[in-house]
């Protein structure tokens, strides 16, 4: 079986590279695109070797996966590999689509190939119909924002709202969830990711590392130079400033 990962976090690409091997070792991933532009131009160089199955991300580093299946008119089977929750994703399974909630379950990944296995694998591609239909139930307007988060701990996965986070922040080559009781949870996303994701009005990214809830400042400094250092609640693993491109935004963000 030949794959193609549409999808801009790497450790989530890596995450899945993995657990499709020890699914069927023999599958193979032709290719891993972070953006709508590279997969337009890899399905348009790829004409004559096109996948069995394709994992795609509903939002990509420069636009909407969606944007991908309008112009290259695909119609191929397609598991989607989303942050949304399943209430507002049902229209998937009315469309015979399947998608896995991030992060991504085994068994609900060795689930979703079984399902690809039985209906797909005997010539039932994704009509032009279907497609169409999914666009249309499943565009999230401007104004939805995530309100919770799947994380797992441990061995088991729980839901995190996002009224619960006090700010996210980047580390040790990971990015952290900081809840306002004071426990760190690795995230399958990046800093930029998560800004286009969460609600601007409760989430602000102040610099390289850290993005914060209002809630989260306990104190603001500042010296002569008109630097902003805050103090954080729960207090952070390190000092943290407000980069000083992002100021003057920053205050108008504590105003609102």
């Amino acid at each position: 079986m030949n794959v193609v990962i549409i999808e801009d976090e790497s450790l989530s690409v890596r995450r899945l590279e993995k657990m499709l091997s020890e699914y069927d070792p023999t599958i193979q991933v032709l290719a891993k695109l972070p953006s709508v532009t590279k997969a337009l131009r890899w399905f348009n160089e790829h004409q004559a070797e096109l996948p069995d199955l394709i994992f795609m991300d509903i939002h990509l580093e420069d636009d909407s996966a969606f944007r991908i299946i309008e112009e290259t008119q695909l119609e191929l089977p397609i598991i989607f590999t989303t942050a949304y929750d399943q209430y507002t994703l049902q229209a998937f399974k009315a469309n015979s689509i399947d998608y896995l909630l991030k992060p991504i379950d085994t068994d609900e990944l060795g689930a979703a190939l079984d399902k690809f296995k039985r209906v797909h694998l005997a010539n039932k591609a994704v009509s032009s119909a279907n497609v169409d239909a999914l666009i249309q139930s499943l565009r999230l307007p401007s104004s939805v924002y995530k309100d919770r988060f799947m994380v797992t701990i441990g061995t088991k996965i729980q839901s995190i709202q996002t009224d619960q986070i006090a700010y996210f922040f980047y580390d040790e080559k990971s990015t952290w969830l900081q809840t306002h009781d004071g426990r760190p949870i690795s995230v399958e996303y990046s800093l930029e990711k998560l800004a286009t994701l969460l609600d601007p009005n409760q989430f602000f990214r102040i610099n390289r590392a850290y993005l914060i809830t209002f809630d989260a400042i306990k104190t603001i400094h500042t010296d002569s130079s008109g630097k902003l250092k805050l103090d954080l609640e729960p207090i952070s693993r390190h000092e943290v400033f407000v980069s000083g491109d992002r100021v003057t935004d920053f205050k108008a963000w504590l105003g609102k």
